[in-house]
């Protein structure tokens, strides 16, 4: 048992943060607390930190009912958005900080420090202070302070999130293959939908202060359970389930909306008689894939997203008419916005 989050619930002021949640993080998991701003994800993390105490319900840390236990008595690692490095201390001096603290013996501090290094892949960097490292640097320094003294649990708050995208996109691969290697139970808190489904085993897609689901990321994205965690996790188009592109395909829904994926979107120079008429409005070149936004007939804008074989077999041009229609589509009794 890692992580029990029990009924908890925690409110500041008027404004409810965490509502009810209950929640299961295994041993050596490594899980994403997903949502926008507001969701109640850096607050429950707190918690689980013992940052914050709750209003009901209890948190058990490896079988141990933690709930008023101190943050220190949890033998957890925190990480924080923004490093809180010490600037006057060197790289080596701000792991070892910690351990000195604890007064572990001088041997073991230094034997750790080099181990833990190595690990973060700054070996021959201990001697520098934290403004001559790059802000990956710096941060890859906070994760090896944090896991210094060995935690149960490591807790990550937005660790990437002051970094620039292309430091972010090599720090979750450097998390993810440095998890595998220390397997300590470690929860991380983004809003950033590809780094959650990069990075962790398990996604909690949080709203409102609630969980809206737990699971997998590939189960996330194929099976959302709501409305929420459909429009939350990558692109959606949101239309009218009376819209013409559904009639006749075997989408009719009960419910006034219906998701559709740009990927599920299918173009055709051709009608077959299940397509309806469409016209692109708009193609955007991204690469490795290729955008199209079309207005259907109706009036209804959707966004399709093509590969590059399939575009160049199509040979599309923005204005051009085509026959549209859904390969996939999905509808829930209620839509919360975000």
């Amino acid at each position: 048992m890692g992580i029990v989050v029990e009924n908890v619930s925690k409110q500041f002021g008027s404004f409810k943060a965490v509502d009810e949640v209950d929640l299961e993080i295994k041993t050596g998991g490594l899980v994403a607390l997903l949502g926008p701003s507001g969701s109640g994800k850096s607050s429950l993390l707190r918690l689980i930190a013992g940052l914050e105490q709750p209003d009901t319900g209890k948190i058990w840390l490896t079988g141990s009912d933690a709930t008023y236990q101190s943050v220190q008595e949890r033998n957890i690692g925190f990480v924080f958005q923004h490093y809180a490095l010490f600037k006057h201390m060197t790289v080596r001096q701000n792991i070892a900080f910690a351990l000195e603290i604890r007064k572990t013996l001088k041997p073991k501090v230094k034997a750790r420090v080099e181990e833990l290094l190595d690990l973060v892949q700054l070996s021959g960097l201990g001697d520098r202070y934290p403004s001559q490292l790059s802000g990956g640097q710096r941060q890859r320094v906070a994760l090896a302070r944090a896991l210094a003294v060995q935690p149960q649990v490591l807790l990550l708050d937005e660790p990437f999130g002051a970094l620039d995208a292309k430091v972010r996109k090599d720090l979750r691969s450097w998390l993810r293959r440095l998890h595998d290697e220390v397997h300590v139970t470690t929860v991380f808190v983004t809003h950033d939908q590809e780094e959650a489904m990069e990075v962790s085993d398990e996604i909690v897609v949080m709203n409102k202060g609630r969980v809206e689901q737990v699971g997998k990321p590939a189960e996330i994205y194929d099976h959302p359970a709501t409305a929420f965690v459909m429009s939350f996790i990558g692109p959606v188009n949101v239309l009218p389930s009376t819209s013409n592109i559904f009639q006749g395909n075997g989408f009719e829904s009960a419910y006034p909306e219906t998701f559709l994926r740009p990927q599920d979107v299918m173009i055709q120079r051709e009608q077959n008689g299940t397509t309806v008429p469409a016209r692109i409005s708009r193609l955007i070149h991204l690469g490795w894939e290729i955008q199209a936004e079309l207005t259907l007939d109706d009036g209804q804008v959707v966004t399709a997203h093509l590969t590059r074989e399939r575009f160049d077999e199509l040979q599309l041009e923005p204005q051009q008419s085509v026959y549209v229609k859904p390969k996939d589509a999905k509808s829930f009794p209620l839509y919360y916005s975000i």
